[in-house]
């Protein structure tokens, strides 16, 4: 019996600052069943305190609580493991979500790679590249291939990430989706286990294949990024398929399978 349900955010819930089509309805939908809900999501271009108010603003009240990102699971990675100076490759806004650790150009424990879009240049990563010899640890926000923009899908953090790997020789630690960690750490916060929590996305290697892989159901929405070739070339097969977020409520109610 699902308990808890997952909601990635851009191209699920909204796409830039449009609403997906019944997303508001679905929302309460899912409040009004009794499922705990935790909205999770692999942004790191924009500050939490901005996501929240970007949901409010479109009609969906979310607990600070219930929104998880991964610059708040990087920062409690990085002080467990005793690294408190980071280089920081994240926008000048995202900053604030990682206030808990110090901010360095050199001598750093961590290199922590967020979006930089176009600040992403040969001497951005050098420099991290250096800081990886010297031994800091790299830790990725998340590790995405594309995401949607509003003038077509446009490159993420993933492809960076992998060239700092490929450079470094060393992997990095994911603390965003896929990562079974983050999957973890939500559902410990909320209390349910894996088997009873469902993760609803557009993404079907991060959302939905990072779910899977961590024993949750997954449902894959044709809204945001999915694309049916995408689909085919991941070999994951969602737990349920449906043409948005507007369906999901409806789904759960009967009985996922």
């Amino acid at each position: 019996m699902t308990r808890a349900v997952l909601l990635d955010l851009d191209g699920v819930l909204y796409v830039e600052d449009e609403p997906i089509p019944g997303a508001v309805a679905a929302v309460a939908a899912l409040r009004a069943q009794g499922l705990a809900l935790r909205f999770v999501t692999n942004t790191t271009s924009r500050p939490r305190r901005e996501i929240l108010a970007r949901l409010e603003r479109l009609g969906i009240a979310v607990a600070s609580g219930e929104l998880v990102t991964p610059a708040r699971l990087a920062v409690e990675h990085c002080l467990r493991g005793g690294r408190r100076r980071a280089l920081l490759l994240v926008g000048d806004r995202v900053r604030e979500d990682l206030a808990g650790l110090e901010a360095v150009e050199h001598g750093a424990d961590a290199v922590i790679v967020g979006d930089l879009g176009e600040a992403f240049d040969y001497a951005v990563l050098n420099r991290a590249f250096r800081e990886l010899l010297g031994g800091a640890e790299l830790v990725a926000l998340q590790k995405n291939r594309y995401w949607r923009t509003p003038d077509g899908l446009s490159l993420d953090v993933g492809p960076f990430v992998a060239a700092l790997e490929y450079a470094s020789g060393r992997d990095a630690v994911v603390v965003g989706k896929p990562a079974r960690a983050f999957f973890d750490a939500v559902l410990a916060e909320a209390g349910v286990p894996a088997a009873a929590a469902v993760m609803v996305g557009d993404d079907v290697e991060s959302d939905i294949g990072g779910a899977l892989r961590a024993g949750l159901a997954g449902i894959l929405v044709r809204t945001g990024k999915y694309r049916d070739e995408a689909v085919a070339a991941a070999g994951v097969r969602p737990t349920a398929t449906v043409d948005s977020i507007a369906a999901v409520p409806g789904l759960l109610a009967g009985g996922l399978s």
